[in-house]
C-alpha cells in the first residue's frame, strides 16, 4: 500500500505528489516510517538508531 503523504529528500517539505518535489524537484519518499513488529530480527539495532538519530536532531 502506498503513503500519500511524501516528504523531500532534499528541503524537508510535504508533499501529495509522488515523483518529484514542487518546490526544488529533488526526489521524494514517504514520510511514514515503515512498521516493525516486536519480534524483529534487528529491532535492538533499529532502536539503537532511532534514538541515536533523535539525539542529533536534538543536539543542532
Amino acid at each position: 500500500m502506498s503513503s500519500l503523504i511524501n516528504k523531500c529528500t532534499k528541503c524537508g517539505r510535504y508533499t501529495l505528489r509522488s515523483d518529484r518535489c514542487p518546490s526544488c524537484g529533488a526526489a521524494v519518499r514517504s514520510a511514514h516510517p515503515p512498521a516493525i513488529s516486536l519480534k524483529h530480527r534487528y529491532l535492538d539495532l533499529i532502536i539503537r538508531a532511532r534514538r541515536r538519530k533523535g539525539k542529533e536532531l536534538k543536539s543542532t
